[in-house]
Parts: structure tokens; sequence; C-alpha cells
């Protein structure tokens, strides 16, 4: 633990030049009085470091001085396609592998690829959760990533759509969609792998199973060819409606390609109020009652009849809702006592 602290020690001088024991402490986790003890080690051990006190000092290598032992461990050479993915790589346990390998690869570069990886990092950032959500909340997510990359069984407990289940699972992978983790996973004795959402794992445990990994199974073209079905099968019926123009524009940012698309292809020219009328695909009345509330006054179902006349009974109960109360009287809205 210590012999990698004191690399890491010195890969952050040779990334950054000059650092304070306070900067140093803070990027290892450690106190100031553990960095100067890293530092007298360092100076034992031959590596030309010095330290410069007052407001613009800090520690140092000697002009010129690089190490090629980059430490590079097979855990984090493991963890090497997730360098781009921080928040990812903390969501499965791997945080501080890849920290570590960041500052290695970075140590390792010459100073003008350092430079553009720097540069990099501090111009784009991904940022995986939509506005609304901070991703999932998934506390057994490391474990179905352990038991991913040890090919072990797992037996979990499940809020299904069903309700809650037990299942047996062969986990083959984890796939991160829309700050959703899934993990696409077998069945013993059953055909073809499912997906399933890991933070609706209620419980978990690890058997000393070891399972058969499907020979040529592909993780990126499966979950390609699961979502071309999903979508195929999410939208089984139409709906015909009217947008004004604030709907369609509001519309864009609601609701699905698909739908923006069908609005763009099967709108004709606006109306006398600048009205359109357009197709759109819909995947059930429940599902298009609650998207198409979303854009209030500024659309109008013309059919199917049934999800019209939900939208109806909606706009009859919120308007009786928020009619004035006999008792509410005057611009104070109190009634006199």
């Amino acid at each position: 633990m210590r012999a990698s602290r004191l690399l890491s020690l010195l890969m952050l001088l040779q990334a950054h030049g000059r650092m304070t024991a306070a900067q140093l402490a803070e990027r290892l986790e450690v106190s100031t009085r553990t960095v100067y003890r890293d530092v007298e080690s360092l100076h034992a051990a031959g590596i030309p470091l010095y330290g410069e006190s007052g407001h613009a000092g800090g520690y140092q290598l000697v002009d010129g001085w690089r190490t090629r032992l980059t430490g590079l461990t097979a855990h984090e050479a493991e963890r090497l396609f997730l360098a781009g993915l921080p928040g990812p790589a903390a969501e499965l346990g791997y945080g501080a592998a890849v920290a570590a390998l960041q500052l290695k690869l970075h140590a390792a570069l010459p100073p003008a690829l350092a430079d553009r990886a720097a540069r990099i990092q501090e111009r784009f950032h991904l940022d995986t959760p939509n506005w609304y959500a901070d991703g999932d909340a998934s506390p057994h997510l490391a474990e179905v990533a352990e038991a991913v990359w040890r090919q072990r069984r797992i037996t979990v407990r499940y809020r299904s759509w069903a309700g809650e289940v037990d299942r047996v699972l062969e986990p083959y992978g984890l796939v991160l969609k829309g700050g959703r983790w899934y993990t696409v996973a077998g069945r013993p004795g059953r055909d073809g792998p499912a997906t399933y959402r890991v933070n609706q794992v209620l419980s978990l445990t690890t058997l000393d199973e070891e399972f058969p990994r499907p020979a040529g199974f592909d993780l990126p073209a499966w979950w390609r060819a699961h979502v071309v079905r999903f979508r195929a099968g999410l939208h089984r019926d139409v709906a015909t409606i009217r947008l004004s123009s604030r709907g369609r524009d509001r519309l864009r940012e609601i609701a699905s390609e698909l739908v923006v698309a069908a609005v763009d292809d099967t709108a004709g020219p606006p109306d006398d109020v600048g009205w359109v009328t357009a197709v759109v695909p819909i995947e059930s009345l429940t599902h298009a009652h609650g998207d198409l509330l979303r854009l209030g006054a500024d659309v109008e179902v013309l059919a199917p009849a049934a999800l019209r006349d939900r939208l109806a009974a909606t706009a009859t109960a919120l308007a009786a809702l928020y009619a004035p109360h006999p008792a509410v009287i005057g611009s104070g809205g109190r009634a006199p006592t």
C-alpha cells in the first residue's frame, strides 16, 4: 500500500510539476505529515526531489528527470476501458483503480501528449444520467460486476413488473443506458439472455458456481439488437392529434425521435390558427395519456376516441380541482372572519 502511494506521489509531481504538501495530501487522501515522511523516503531512495518554502513553494522533481516505472497493475489494466468514465467506474467499485491508472498514463506520456490529454480533461466532460435523475441507486452493482468478471452464478430477489420473484442468473455483462445499469444474464435451463435492471435487485447472493459463457457472445452486438427489438415493439398503435406551434416545439423536447419524425412526416400545413394535424405512434393508451398531458392545452387528440375521452376526463377533473372555491373571495384570497 505504501509503495503504491509513493509511486502515486512521484507520478503526481511528474504530471503537475510543483505541488504543495497540502495538495499532495488531498490527492493521496493522507495527512500532510504522511506526505513529509513519504518525501523523505523518496529522498533516501535517490529520487531527485526538492522542496521550496513560501507562498509559491512546494515539492518538485529536478528539471528533466522522469521515471519510466509507471507500475501499471493487472487490476488497473483490466479497468483501462473505464478511464473516460470516472462516475460509472466509481459506481462499479473501480474508482480508485481508474484514478491511479489515469495518473500513471499521464505520467508516462511525453510532455506534448500529456498537455493534450490534460486539455481534453479540462474541456470535455461526460455526464451519463439525464437532467431529472442522478442515475440508479444500485447497492448490489459492485456484486453484480464481480459476478460478471468471475463468471459466477448469483441468486437474486428481483422486483419485476409482476411482483417480487427469485431468480438464479448467469450474468454475461453490464450495460449503462441513460444513467441506468442493466445486467444481461441467462438463466439455467432457459434459451437466450434477458435484461435485468440492477437497481431492482432487492437481495443478492453470489454462488460458488462458475457458469459457461456462451461461445462467441458479443455484448455490444447483442445490446444493439435488443434496443432495435425494443423500439420496434414499443409503439403498437397510432393517434391523430392537433398541435399548436408551441406544442410542436415542446414535443421535440419530451418525445422520442420516432414521434417527432412522425409529426414532421404526416403534418399538413397549419390551419387558420396555426395548428397542424399529424399521426403519431403510441405505446399504449396509458402511456400516451401521460405523455400528451405534458403538452397541456397545446395538443388535442382527435383519435382514438378512448384516448380523447381519457384526456377529456382528466381535463374536467383538473378544472373542478382548480375552480375558485366559494369561500375564497377578493384579491387577498381569504374569506372574511
